[in-house]
């Protein structure tokens, strides 16, 4: 069975008056030199029994450090990402000032067979891109939404 997963993206007006999105880079070495189509939602696994929404806003805690800002949810449905896991994505408006953001960490053995494990980050950057920037920066199983969130917003990129 694929591996459920739930996000919020969080959306505002730009200084343009354009869609931006804020989106995270995953952290790690993995990930390290890795740019476009790496960056995702903020996202994590959602346990059995748990209720997407609950998971999206524990998760976006846990990858940004900060408590995402109360409004209208937009569900913005399910996708579907390379390796077969599904995410359920919701929407909230929001000017977050994420200079002081911050994630979990993981712990991993690098270098690969080494013997030594190393803490990294969990996201190790994040960002606000207008729609267009975002969709290049995106992995590609989540680009989708940002059509979505286009669609109900009624706007263009």
């Amino acid at each position: 069975m694929a591996k459920r997963s739930a996000g919020l993206l969080l959306y505002r007006s730009g200084d343009d008056g354009a869609v931006e999105v804020l989106i995270a880079h995953p952290g790690g070495p993995f990930w390290a030199r890795k740019d476009d189509g790496a960056w995702s939602i903020p996202k994590g696994e959602q346990p059995d029994g748990e209720d997407p929404w609950s998971t999206a806003r524990r998760e976006f805690v846990e990858e940004i450090g900060l408590e995402p800002p109360d409004g209208e949810r937009l569900d913005l449905g399910v996708v579907r990402q390379a390796g077969g896991k599904t995410v359920t994505v919701f929407a909230v408006r929001g000017d977050l000032d994420v200079t002081d953001a911050h994630s979990n960490t993981f712990e991993v053995e690098w270098p690969p067979r080494s013997g030594r494990r190393r803490e990294f980050p969990e996201v190790d950057r994040v960002g606000w891109f207008g729609v267009e920037q975002a969709r290049t920066k995106l992995l590609p199983g989540q680009r989708p939404v940002l059509d979505r969130l286009l669609d109900y917003l009624g706007t263009e990129p």
